[in-house]
């Protein structure tokens, strides 16, 4: 949780924040803080014989308080007895036993596994008639005013700002009702369906109003992807663009969210305007590179009057001039660029980002998917294959899901065609049996195995098609297929011992002096955090033996963001001809290509997306006053 506040920094921090937020390290450690308030809520209510009244939300954000709740009933005897519950929101139309439906998650994840009468949970009605829904919203209502009204409200955010299904444009005394579903919603939502068409347009909703009448409000909030709402809705104006905004008037509203969640919140992104900091050499280089940015201005070019008008006069009081640390600054910026990732050969490695040493390195670039290897870190793949290193990539998971319908249809007829062609052993099994599912299935419906293989082929032999276009040898090509991506689902096994068995076993077969790995965190829930976790544990367990000593490991993004410019620790350039290079190394992912399963709410396809960031890393070092390059691709060093 965040460090202990003086009230002078507390007071500071109130000019900015317009709610009160609790920050903890990850998202377990706030779900358990959740759970818990929630159970002594619970309790208290039990040993005055009242009821409890709980407003609950759905996604991905709650699992863990549910998850804890369940553990508490079992192993600490939790009761739920006096627990009436009263859902947010529900898809509309839609059955209760479809697989994204909210009356099916809150029985898997919460009241079939408590003891909860049936007759103490509402959730809206996804099968009502049209004509029926106003009436049903009205007595929902009802039914908490009888109660005595909601004792805890639990949010989640949307990344457009909505609360339950309340969309930018709601009133703050908007009813619970039935609305239609913003663009924004509908594609986050889009993977559970197999894909926009199939998303619902519409939802009911508990109203604004109905959520500002609850005596406590705790939103949770996880992962980079909502640091940029939740600022927004801490920090901005109350807006009715913004519906989580409108909890600033609330008297009693926590925002209960992660360290990435936080990023974009001052005491975090500027922590020198609301607090004593302690100027290390990393808070300097973030103080700088954000004053530079902000008025436009190389790194050499800012003032004394620059660091005194912009709340940095503590750093030149303890520094000195101006002068002297934008030289500090700009030599650190200047020694993360190198045109060689694996290392420079007999060269004075002593203000470079990586080792002259061994010359010729074995490297592994884990790659959660089938094509963030390429995507994220393309240009350095090939750069280091160029260089003379050993590179072995491997690939995490299968990436089945993200392969649309359509397009395994489309590879099934290619197959089953060239074996009637050419009579070779292919079972025929297979290929029917997934064709005859695909051909009949029904939206949002889970792949059968037969249809899973079939998509992970299509992904493999895409991985394959990168690797011989990139020159390396099909022996350093490794295919994981870590058992807890293969659910058929979105949502995911947790990570198991196997999982990092599997990883643990490659890293120590090829002893490597470099591991490459996706630290991108913007959904903490998300295949990229658990195969990072999955290395991080194979290296915990490996890190005592011999080779491991002379191993670093990097991070680098995936393709929807980067580091931020004074966390960069290595930048490799790339030419106008590497940008192509890498291009036509993505595109060899044919499967990924015009319209994605994952397309979320940026249009734009893979290809596109990476070398808009890559181009715009490269922007930011010459906006600070360095070379001028076409793109490039940005890593931290991760140190064991």
């Amino acid at each position: 949780m965040q460090k202990q506040l003086t009230d002078f920094d507390l007071e500071r921090i109130k000019a900015f924040e317009q709610i009160h937020t609790e920050i903890f390290e990850n998202s377990s450690k706030a779900s358990l803080a959740v759970a818990s308030e929630m159970a002594s809520l619970i309790r208290k209510k039990e040993a005055e014989g009242k009821p409890c009244v709980l407003g609950l939300a759905t996604g991905n954000t709650p699992k863990l308080v549910y998850i804890e709740l369940v553990r508490l009933h079992r192993e600490e005897g939790l009761s739920f007895r006096n627990v009436y519950s009263f859902n947010l929101d529900e898809y509309y139309p839609i059955a209760p036993d479809s697989p994204q439906s909210y009356v099916r998650f809150m029985k898997e994840m919460l009241f079939d596994h408590v003891d909860i009468p049936e007759d103490h949970y509402f959730i809206p009605d996804g099968r009502l008639p049209m004509d029926r829904i106003p009436a049903f919203c009205k007595e929902y209502e009802q039914k908490i005013e009888e109660l005595g009204g909601l004792d805890i409200q639990l949010l989640g955010i949307g990344s457009n700002g909505h609360i339950g299904f309340n969309e930018p444009g709601s009133l703050v005394d908007s009813k619970t009702r039935l609305i239609a579903l913003n663009h924004t919603t509908r594609a986050g939502a889009a993977s559970d369906f197999g894909g926009l068409s199939a998303t619902p347009k519409k939802g009911i909703t508990l109203g604004v109003k109905a959520i500002m009448s609850a005596r406590r409000v705790i939103l949770m909030a996880w992962g980079e992807s909502k640091a940029d709402v939740i600022k927004l809705a801490v920090e901005g104006p109350v807006t009715e663009r913004i519906p989580a905004s409108y909890l600033q008037a609330h008297p009693n509203t926590t925002f209960v969210i992660d360290e990435a969640s936080a990023q974009q919140l001052t005491k975090y992104k500027s922590p020198w305007l609301v607090e004593t900091v302690t100027w290390d050499n990393k808070m300097i280089r973030k103080a700088v590179t954000q004053l530079a940015l902000q008025l436009g201005k190389s790194v050499l070019k800012l003032t004394d009057k620059d660091y005194n008008d912009n709340g940095l006069s503590d750093l030149l009081a303890v520094y000195g001039h101006a002068y002297d640390i934008n030289i500090q600054v700009f030599n650190q910026l200047q020694h993360t660029i190198t045109g060689w990732p694996g290392g420079k050969p007999n060269a004075d490695d002593t203000y470079r980002p990586e080792r002259a040493e061994p010359a010729s390195k074995r490297v592994i670039i884990f790659s959660p998917h089938p094509d963030d290897d390429i995507i994220s870190m393309g240009g350095t793949f090939i750069r280091l294959h160029e260089q003379g290193h050993e590179v072995h990539v491997a690939y995490q998971t299968s990436g089945n899901i993200a392969v649309s319908d359509d397009e395994a249809l489309r590879y099934i007829d290619f197959a089953a065609d060239l074996s009637k062609r050419t009579e070779q052993g292919i079972d025929h099994s297979v290929y029917d049996t997934a064709r005859d599912f695909l051909k009949k299935k029904k939206p949002g419906e889970i792949d059968i195995p037969e249809v899973r293989t079939v998509k992970a082929i299509i992904r493999r032999s895409e991985a394959k098609a990168t690797c011989r276009f990139v020159g390396l040898p099909d022996e350093q090509v490794h295919f994981l297929d870590l058992p807890f991506y293969e659910t058929g689902l979105v949502q995911k096994k947790p990570l198991g011992d196997e999982d990092v068995q599997i990883v643990a076993r490659l890293i120590d077969q090829v002893k490597p002096q470099q591991i490459y790995a996706a630290g991108d965190l913007a959904d903490p829930h998300g295949t990229h955090k658990v195969c990072l976790d999955a290395v991080f544990a194979a290296i915990e367990q490996l890190k005592d033996k011999e080779y491991m000593k002379d191993c670093w490991l990097w991070l680098y993004r995936g393709a929807w963001a980067e580091w931020d410019i004074h966390e960069i620790e290595m930048a490799v350039p790339m030419s106008p001809e590497q940008v192509l290079q890498k291009r036509y190394g993505i595109f060899k992912h044919q499967s990924q290509k015009d319209g994605v399963v994952f397309q979320g709410n940026d249009s734009r396809e893979f290809w596109q997306r990476a070398e808009d960031r890559n181009a715009a890393t490269a922007a930011l070092y010459n906006k600070l006053g360095l070379a001028e390059y076409a793109a490039m691709e940005a890593f931290v060093r991760w140190k064991f």
